[in-house]
């Protein structure tokens, strides 16, 4: 095999606590993560030596300071394999918009990549690799299709996929830095010594309904973003108007997702945002074979 394309979904984060920060600078989460089937997808062909990226129609960067680049340095210095690989991105997922974009195309590059060489990584390396380039990384790489997720985002626990839902997602079209929100995202104060976010879940994840969501489902970073970018709480309360059960900012935003059990409330929604906002993509979330 010389030549394979993989894909690399995206996902929302339907649950988001901050637990507190760690000495290293990294904070302590806890999130429920369920992939979704928005992707973009990557072109691998092998090369005689060197790594070449290409993302045609983005102004990505092309060098190691691109997350798939460093994924397929990562995966030739830990196998020692003596080969090179060209890479062509096609982008779909919108950058910087809390649906883990670049981190589905470092996990895509590093399971493409086994493929391409027929090798198979043991878990546990592919799991420190991907570590080293992202805290979500390791799940982009796990054959789990939802999961709970506490640490920093990296201890991973199968949960239950969503079924039978209809996804809307809306993005104003800025860019939020993840490393910007969680700096200015206040943890305590010595007047306050109440640590932001929602009590831990208890009972099973499998039990969620959309009934429920509703005082289920909240993201600790919505304060932070939406406090730069209030658009997104008006599109939070435009997608509630119009149907979905709940409406929620994923990770450190600005993209908000919609969940609707009704197909005609979701297509109308799905035009009516077109008319406003240049990223609206309608998904629903993936189920994928273990």
């Amino acid at each position: 095999m010389s030549y394979l394309s993989v894909s690399a979904p995206a996902k929302i984060n339907l649950y988001l606590a901050v637990r507190g920060r760690r000495p290293d600078g990294y904070h302590e989460i806890e999130t429920w993560m369920q992939k979704i089937d928005l992707m973009d997808t990557l072109h691998l062909r092998e090369r005689e030596s060197g790594i070449t990226l290409a993302c045609p129609g983005s102004e990505l960067p092309v060098d190691s300071s691109n997350l798939a680049f460093r994924a397929a340095k990562a995966f030739f210095r830990h196998t020692g394999i003596g080969k090179g690989v060209e890479i062509v991105l096609e982008k779909r997922i919108p950058v910087a918009a809390g649906l883990g974009g670049g981190s589905s195309d470092a996990a895509a590059v590093l399971c493409g990549l086994e493929k391409l060489f027929q090798i198979k990584l043991e878990a546990e390396s592919m799991r420190g690799i991907a570590l080293t380039l992202g805290a979500d990384v390791p799940f982009f790489t796990s054959k789990y299709s939802a999961v709970w997720a506490t640490g920093i985002g990296d201890i991973l626990h199968d949960v239950s996929p969503l079924e039978h839902l209809w996804i809307l997602l809306v993005n104003p079209g800025v860019k939020v830095p993840t490393k910007w929100v969680y700096e200015n995202f206040a943890l305590t104060t010595k007047g306050n010594p109440y640590i932001l976010g929602r009590e831990q879940i208890h009972g099973n994840l499998l039990d969620f309904s959309l009934r429920d969501g509703k005082s289920l489902l909240f993201n600790d970073l919505e304060s932070v973003t939406i406090s730069r970018y209030p658009d997104i709480e008006v599109i939070k309360q435009k997608m509630v108007v119009n149907g979905a059960r709940v409406a929620l900012m994923s990770g450190s935003g600005p993209t908000v997702f919609g969940l609707f059990d009704n197909r005609d409330d979701v297509m109308n929604s799905f035009h009516l945002f077109q008319q406003q906002y240049g990223n609206v993509f309608l998904a629903t979330p993936m189920v994928c074979d273990k």
